[in-house]
């Protein structure tokens, strides 16, 4: 069992069983939501339901990350995710995090009530975001990407390269490894065989020391092998964390809370008793 450390004195036991982290996208443009909640009492009741549904973190992202998305001033990604943030802390002990690559947007979000800061870029966007968490004692989600880079022919050496780098702005920043979670970055400049190799070769990936959290819902490698289909996009995301869990993968970045928490179950179940055969 690994303690996640998180700001205003939270945490999260890792470990036990898979922990569901819920996409809540205030955007218009997101790849797979976009619009859909982007009114603010639309996104609130989301959110509850997430949280009913079994989602131990809400994850309020206020700009879209996929492929060719237009970037937002910090201002206005603020303006979208801030108000939700100090809506849901103030309603309820929901552990919330802000998914942004934003110094300000973060330390702004961390003051409202947020726990956790999840940077698609690993903290190589925008360095100052390592200060923030560090200030703040904010837990910290490190995401690799490959965009804007020249890649490494191999998927795992391309993600110690990069992560490596990025845990060391962390050291140096003063960031505690128990406030540090890792994310391969599913669909960020990776194609289809690239991502279905980091799925299989995953467990690779646990010599870094780290919890792994994985978000791989709805993204072009589920379209590849299960369709169009945003259900059968969901019930090949099931599949993949169910996979994902089995080598080890601790959170699951997920838009359906309630599917991913029922295959899930199936997983924790098998590695309950694969832990009490060898025990």
């Amino acid at each position: 069992m690994t303690r996640w450390q998180l700001a205003h004195g939270r945490y999260i036991d890792l470990g036990g069983r898979a922990l569901l982290m819920g996409i809540l996208n205030v955007t218009p443009d997101s790849f797979s939501d976009g619009g859909e909640f982007s009114q603010f009492d639309v996104a609130l009741a989301h959110a509850r339901q997430m949280s009913a549904e079994g989602a131990a973190i809400i994850d309020v992202g206020g700009e879209s990350t996929r492929p060719g998305a237009t970037q937002l001033a910090p201002q206005e990604e603020q303006s979208r995710v801030l108000p939700l943030i100090e809506a849901l802390s103030a309603e309820s002990d929901a552990i919330i995090s802000v998914d942004t690559y934003h110094a300000e947007t973060a330390r702004l979000a961390v003051a409202a009530g947020a726990h956790i800061v999840n940077d698609v870029h690993g903290l190589q966007r925008e360095p100052d975001i390592a200060k923030v968490a560090a200030d703040t004692g904010a837990g910290l989600v490190i995401m690799h990407t490959g965009r804007d880079r020249e890649k490494l022919p191999d998927v795992i050496a391309d993600q110690f390269l990069f992560l490596e780098r990025s845990l060391e702005i962390a050291r140096q920043a003063g960031i505690a490894n128990d406030r540090i979670v890792l994310d391969p970055g599913f669909g960020f400049a990776k194609d289809s065989e690239e991502n279905l190799q980091l799925i299989a070769r995953f467990d690779e990936l646990r010599r870094l020391g780290f919890p792994w959290l994985v978000g791989t819902s709805r993204k072009r490698l589920i379209k590849h092998i299960a369709g169009e289909d945003r259900h059968a996009r969901d019930v090949g995301t099931s599949a993949t964390s169910v996979i994902l869990r089995m080598k080890g993968a601790a959170i699951f970045r997920v838009h359906n809370v309630a599917m991913n928490r029922d295959a899930l179950a199936f997983a924790d179940a098998i590695l309950e008793r694969e832990k009490g055969a060898s025990g």
